[in-house]
């Protein structure tokens, strides 16, 4: 990723959509009508590495169903707004909670629905197979597509711009017995 803006070393919270970041977009219906979404593993991880190396995360979306819920819960996301219908509030709600600017906030979207914040913020991310009015406004587009490691990736970019990525894993996973 080529980065346009803000430093990553300076982001202390990263905010990421669901559908087309944290998964690939596509919406499955059970034979009951619940909403079924698949995940990918490698952004659990990116997402204690992020927390683990002191960057807060946040998902707000506008989606809410009780599967996303306990994912949030899975992965220990103390700001969550699902239902969030103006995502520009909830950006100004985190922002005063934290007390952090514009330039020291990530956002992670891929539609149009996310340029709001993605207009507002220091470093404005984008999947690979983002919309692509919102590939105009990103600073830097994953080499991942949407549901395909795009947490992960900015993990990697983010942290690794604080500290060695080896030795941050190293720290996330514990020493290897051998």
């Amino acid at each position: 990723m080529t980065i346009t803006s803000t430093d990553p070393a300076a982001i202390k919270l990263v905010i990421f959509d669901i559908d087309g970041v944290l998964t690939d977009g596509t919406l499955y219906y059970g034979s009951e009508g619940e909403l079924i979404k698949p995940f990918n593993a490698k952004d659990g991880v990116g997402f204690r590495l992020l927390q683990k190396n002191g960057v807060a995360v946040a998902v707000i979306t506008a989606k809410k169903s009780a599967p996303l819920a306990k994912r949030m819960s899975d992965l220990k996301v103390k700001h969550f707004f699902p239902g969030c219908h103006d995502k520009l509030a909830a950006f100004a709600e985190l922002k005063a909670s934290l007390s952090i600017t514009d330039n020291q906030v990530a956002y992670v979207g891929d539609d149009v629905l996310d340029l709001p914040v993605m207009k507002n913020v220091g470093l404005a991310i984008a999947p690979a197979d983002a919309y692509p009015l919102v590939l105009k406004y990103a600073h830097c587009v994953t080499g991942a597509k949407g549901g395909e490691g795009v947490v992960r990736e900015v993990a990697d970019l983010l942290v690794g711009a604080r500290v060695d990525l080896e030795r941050a894993y190293d720290d996330l996973v514990g020493p290897v017995v051998q």
